[in-house]
């Protein structure tokens, strides 16, 4: 079965140049688009996706009310948000919303394919130019101490690991570049949800971006 995906975006121009690169990645299939949060939440009915790339600002409806109202139709989608800007003020938004990841408009086709991959094993995925941008933010903001606390609870290992989740990279490509096995990726990913009290890898990144806790 093929992993399907609908797209949102209010220009049709975008769509179809977003469409043209999934195109080009095996066992990934288009199944629907909309122009606005409305037409995405009317369209839905009866055709339900693995994975939506919603466009952030877009009229009738944003992306973030869109995606609140989605999820809680239809809680097992997977929601990237889209955006033409690096504009760090959107993610935690984009999190309370369920959204699993980040990705700017100007994607090429190996990130995109990242992106599905990452979020379809249960990760999460935010495109390394927006946590560089993100983390520049925030660097003078005063880390917590919960923060710091939860920092030194982690291994060395784990922050390796977290390093490169944050850099978009899938389970298997972390595994691939720490000479480690995916299933220790994810043994180190649990540990680190454990320690830190998160249900997600989305909680956990953008955690990690808002305290600093790696450096990218």
């Amino acid at each position: 079965m093929p992993i399907t995906v609908f797209i949102v975006d209010d220009h049709s121009i975008f769509r179809n140049g977003l469409k043209g690169l999934i195109s080009e990645i095996d066992n990934v299939k288009v199944i629907g688009e909309a122009s606005n949060g409305k037409d995405f939440l009317k369209k839905l009915k009866g055709n339900i996706p693995d994975i939506v790339f919603m466009d952030i600002k877009m009229p009738v409806m944003n992306g973030i009310e869109a995606t609140k109202k989605a999820l809680s139709l239809y809680p097992g989608m997977k929601i990237i948000a889209l955006s033409m800007y690096e504009e760090y003020e959107y993610l935690d938004d984009l999190m309370d919303a369920g959204a699993v990841g980040y990705m700017l408009k100007n994607v090429g086709k190996t990130e995109l394919e990242n992106a599905i991959n990452n979020v379809m094993e249960g990760s999460a995925y935010f495109c390394s130019n927006m946590v560089k941008v993100a983390m520049t933010k925030v660097k003078s903001t005063k880390k917590n101490t919960n923060a710091e606390k939860i920092a030194k609870s982690f291994t060395n290992r784990e922050l390796d690991v977290l390093q490169l989740i944050c850099l978009g990279l899938s389970s298997k490509e972390i595994s691939a570049k720490l000479n480690i096995s995916p299933r220790t990726v994810d043994g180190h990913r649990n540990s680190m949800l454990k320690k830190s009290g998160f249900n997600n890898t989305t909680s956990l990144v953008s955690f990690t971006i808002n305290n600093l806790l790696v450096k990218i």
